[in-house]
């Protein structure tokens, strides 16, 4: 029973997780050998003002790309 987490910034589409969650479920089905109703994704959405790396936080790094 795989369980995949997958931690992301917000605003990706509806469309683009369905199609994520699609791509993902028959890539672990092959791999895995295992059958699609046993694969969970679990999606994991922050803001960026919730993430750094180092030392700064994910959305004053992405202002100041802005301000360039």
């Amino acid at each position: 029973m795989p369980i995949i987490h997958v931690e992301l910034f917000e605003g990706r589409t509806l469309e683009a997780k369905r199609a994520y969650v699609k791509a993902v479920t028959d890539c672990t089905v092959e791999i895995l050998k295992c059958k699609p109703e046993t694969v969970t994704v679990v999606f994991s959405e922050m803001k960026t003002e919730n993430y750094a790396h180092a030392g700064q936080l994910k959305i004053d790094a992405d202002e100041g790309k802005a301000k360039v």
